[in-house]
């Protein structure tokens, strides 16, 4: 989980909203039901976040399985941040292809493989003390990322970190079998190169700089555990080629 720095306040149409916050849960849920302007609001979430989801880093476009608006807070714990743009977040997966992660289904199985704001643990109450947010500016630092795929609690965290950790990842669901498949899949990809560039005295900080650097506003997926994966190598890239990620 990389942190999100909010840029500017969404749009008009939404701080207009905002001006007026819903008091109650159905009222929240009713109001964002009838917003219009979600396109334009996903757009503004978009960009500042590389087109990477908020809480897995996926990439979801390039699985054609797209984002929804996500409420960190949930609306139904705190309707008055309904349209509060501080409060927003791109999540994978659009509601209209949730399904698409099964191709028989069953609501057990169903439930296994949603993650994020859709993993059925955030769709329930959530401990704001415990939860590690992506607008946290110190997020990253509570999580690890192993060669199977999985993520972990950081290693030299304090009893109560990484409890947090632990109540986070499971609250989202960050190891689902398709991310850990994805997540697998990437560090082999990663690994594969790395070696091939030390075999062939290849440069190994353009090779980070491919995946860590943006190009028109994007990153490739999965960035914290890229950024874990060459280590030193790449936080001289970003501090030499994107310092607004360090």
């Amino acid at each position: 989980m990389r942190h999100v720095t909010k840029q500017g306040n969404g749009s008009y149409q939404l701080n207009q909203a905002n001006r007026t916050p819903p008091q109650t849960s159905e009222e929240a849920t009713r109001r964002w039901s009838n917003f219009n302007h979600k396109r334009q609001v996903m757009s503004y979430l978009l960009d500042e976040q590389y087109q990477l989801c908020c809480y897995s880093e996926l990439r979801a476009d390039e699985h054609g399985l797209g984002y929804h608006i996500e409420h960190v807070e949930n609306k139904s714990q705190s309707p008055r941040r309904t349209f509060d743009y501080t409060n927003l977040a791109a999540s994978a997966l659009d509601a209209d292809r949730i399904r698409a992660f099964k191709d028989e289904q069953n609501e057990a199985g169903l439930a296994s493989e949603l993650f994020g704001g859709h993993a059925p643990g955030k769709q329930r109450s959530v401990n704001m003390q415990l939860f590690v947010s992506p607008q946290q500016n110190d997020c990253a630092r509570f999580f690890s990322y192993l060669s199977d795929g999985r993520i972990i609690p950081a290693q030299y965290l304090n009893e109560r970190d990484s409890a947090r950790a632990r109540y986070t990842i499971d609250l989202l669901n960050l190891n689902s079998p398709f991310l850990l498949a994805e997540r697998s899949k990437w560090w082999e990809e990663l690994d594969t190169l790395f070696d091939e560039h030390l075999s062939n005295e290849m440069d190994l900080h353009s090779l980070a700089a491919i995946d860590l650097v943006p190009i028109a506003q994007r990153l490739s997926p999965f960035f914290s555990m890229t950024r874990q994966f060459f280590g030193r190598i790449a936080e001289d890239v970003l501090q030499q080629d994107a310092p607004e990620l360090v």
